[in-house]
């Protein structure tokens, strides 16, 4: 599987965040505190959500499913002039990105297994310290082996 090679500009986020790990993994009590609030938010530009980490700069290079990293429940807004009470923005910023089109099981670690062990050591590319993010459109179906999304990772040239 090739991932397409994307450059982003950015993109401002509204939602919530957990601190979490592999290991005592919260996304489903994150997606459930977030999804119900969705509607609060008046100036979403699509109807995707993303699914973000924000990893420390040393989480890939001294790899343990124990250690903790931030996870966000956000969709993409035109701003911040309306974050509803309980929620927090996010400016993601721009740059160079791996995108995968994934169909399959979220809960599969096979995707990142490959993209971490095979694609990236034997692309040009580096694994860049920037958040990694999930785009969960249309055909995202939780728990569904028909589910598709885009999985956007953060890299620069060796």
């Amino acid at each position: 599987m090739e991932p397409g090679i994307e450059i982003s500009t950015g993109k401002k986020l509204i939602g919530n965040r957990l601190k979490m790990s592999w290991t005592n993994n919260k996304t489903a009590q994150l997606w459930g505190q977030f999804v119900p609030e969705i509607a609060s938010i008046k100036n979403r530009l699509t109807n995707d959500k993303i699914s973000m980490q924000v990893y420390d700069s040393s989480y890939f290079s001294h790899f343990n499913p124990n250690n903790k990293f931030e996870k966000w429940a956000t969709v993409e807004v035109s701003g911040f002039e309306n974050v509803p009470p309980g929620m927090e923005s996010f400016t993601l910023t721009g740059g160079l990105y791996a995108v995968f089109d994934y169909k399959g099981l979220s809960s599969d670690p096979g995707i990142f297994q490959y993209i971490f062990e095979t694609w990236l050591p034997n692309s040009i590319y580096l694994l860049d310290n920037r958040p990694h993010f999930e785009v969960l459109g249309e055909k995202y179906r939780n728990n569904d082996p028909d589910s598709e999304e885009e999985i956007w990772i953060p890299i620069k040239k060796k």
